[in-house]
């Protein structure tokens, strides 16, 4: 996987260049951006060249925000580099979103960012594609520039689904509507979080249903609340849980964390990486006045997550 990723223009080699090359911010790797993954994988296929993904970090929104973020991202860096090869894309070239590239004109951008860095043949983006300084670049200048500097353009048309255009705010609408199967035919599977396990303060082992705890790393989550679950990555199949996104309200926490119970698993799995896909939201996070209804609730979360899994 890490042969696949590019790290700043610095590390472009001579087998990157004359790429077929796709570019966005690509949060959550919805149906849309899979379109523009997909052709421009087959194109450069065609063409017996590399297809590459440009994508940025952090994303425009959380550095033009600064520490007064609003906005959830649906996938960390980490997450969407594993989307994104899943689409057998050969690269993602990963480009610093500071001060310095977010001053770049349109002009600029074209010149020295994509001609200049990577001489690419085909360049493909969606129908809302804009780039520079105050997003002033258009699809119709990447078109004559590129018509000027050796490569031509391709604009994509939206993705539309219900009379409605795939996005990902349209994704962060249906997570936080809690309507999960609404999220799996925008995104065309379920929506998940990766991250490592690590050791908490016990207390759920207190209560009678051990947890697995991640660490979600971001300043918002775009799902909060109790959830049913699967793990992926710790066994041979996908293993059923519940699952708690929040500060822990009732034992006064402060950090996001994600907190997972798997039903009839009692493996240590410390340290290990996991994929956590959500499936349904079963109810929001509340603050209890006693540990005692605390207990009584999760006991009633994990009944219910038995009754969801039975089902499906």
């Amino acid at each position: 996987m890490r042969e696949k990723l590019i790290r700043s223009l610095c590390n472009i080699k001579p087998e990157h260049q004359g790429c077929v090359l796709t570019i966005g911010n690509f949060d959550g790797v919805h149906l849309g951006h899979q379109q523009l993954l997909e052709s421009a994988v087959r194109e450069a296929r065609e063409l017996h060249v590399p297809s590459i993904v440009m994508t940025f970090e952090p994303h425009a929104f959380e550095f033009f925000a600064h520490e007064k973020v609003t906005i959830p991202r649906l996938s960390r860096f980490r997450e969407k580099f594993c989307a994104l090869i899943e689409h057998d894309v050969d690269y993602v070239l990963i480009l610093p979103f500071n001060q310095e590239f977010a001053s770049l004109s349109a002009s600029e951008f074209v010149t020295h960012i994509l001609h200049d860095a990577l001489h690419p043949r085909r360049i493909i983006v969606g129908d809302d594609f804009h780039f520079g300084r105050e997003r002033q670049g258009t699809f119709s200048l990447l078109k004559e520039m590129g018509e000027r500097l050796g490569f031509t353009a391709e604009s994509l048309p939206t993705v539309m689904l219900d009379g409605e255009r795939v996005s990902s705010t349209r994704v962060r609408k249906a997570l936080s509507d809690g309507d999960h199967a609404m999220v799996r035919r925008l995104l065309g599977r379920s929506y998940s979080m990766l991250g490592k396990i690590r050791r908490g303060d016990q207390r759920g082992r207190e209560f009678g249903f051990p947890t697995a705890n991640i660490y979600l790393h971001r300043k918002l989550t775009p799902v909060r609340g109790v959830y049913t679950v699967f793990m992926h990555g710790i066994a041979e199949h996908p293993l059923p849980g519940v699952a708690n996104v929040g500060v822990r309200p009732t034992v006064d926490g402060t950090k996001t964390l994600l907190e997972v119970h798997l039903l009839d698993f009692n493996q240590d799995i410390y340290g290990r990486y996991c994929q956590v896909e959500f499936c349904e939201k079963l109810r929001d996070e509340v603050r209890f006045p006693t540990f005692d209804l605390l207990k009584q609730q999760i006991a009633k979360d994990v009944a219910a997550a038995r009754e969801y899994f039975n089902k499906h």
